[in-house]
């Protein structure tokens, strides 16, 4: 098993200038709430050149795609054509799982969540920078996601988000 490691995803998209909203569990994180997570989950700008771009930093990472048949993952030739078919979701890579949303639950896609995303620091990272789904949008996707575990991380975060509007 590959070691969790979202600030060297993060640094390898921002490196190949990819366009993405950071979305998920390490969203809620960047936005304050003591949440765990074992993958990163993006939502990328469907642009073929970005999906291009997108598809290097996933060669850089030597992404594979996962299942529950291959949880170790099958290596695969990503380009921006197939990122952009909407088949691809759930990848590991040498630095830990990676899931990419083209149309995250409860948005129809990039632009949407972006709109609502701001520009912060990962961690202690002085130079790292990448746009996060606000807090709102990370709870209003994992309610329309509907999993248990989604569900599950419900209170923690509405106690996160209603904490960060009283500061």
């Amino acid at each position: 098993m590959t070691d969790f490691d979202p600030v060297s995803m993060l640094r390898i998209l921002r490196s190949h200038e990819v366009a993405f909203v950071v979305v998920g569990g390490v969203a809620a994180r960047l936005r304050g709430a003591p949440l765990l997570t074992q993958d990163v989950d993006i939502s990328p700008e469907p642009t073929a050149i970005n999906l291009g771009r997108l598809a290097s930093a996933l060669e850089e990472m030597e992404a594979r795609l996962r299942s529950a048949s291959e949880p170790e993952g099958v290596r695969f030739p990503f380009d921006a054509k197939l990122l952009a078919t909407k088949q691809l979701g759930t990848l590991t890579t040498k630095h830990g799982d990676l899931d990419l949303f083209l149309e995250p639950a409860g948005f129809a896609g990039f632009e949407e969540l972006a709109e609502g995303a701001s520009p912060l620091r990962v961690a202690t990272q002085p130079d790292l920078y990448v746009e996060v789904a606000a807090l709102s949008d990370v709870i209003a996707s994992k309610e329309a996601a509907g999993r248990e575990k989604d569900l599950a991380a419900l209170p923690l975060l509405r106690t996160t988000l209603r904490e960060s509007k009283r500061d």
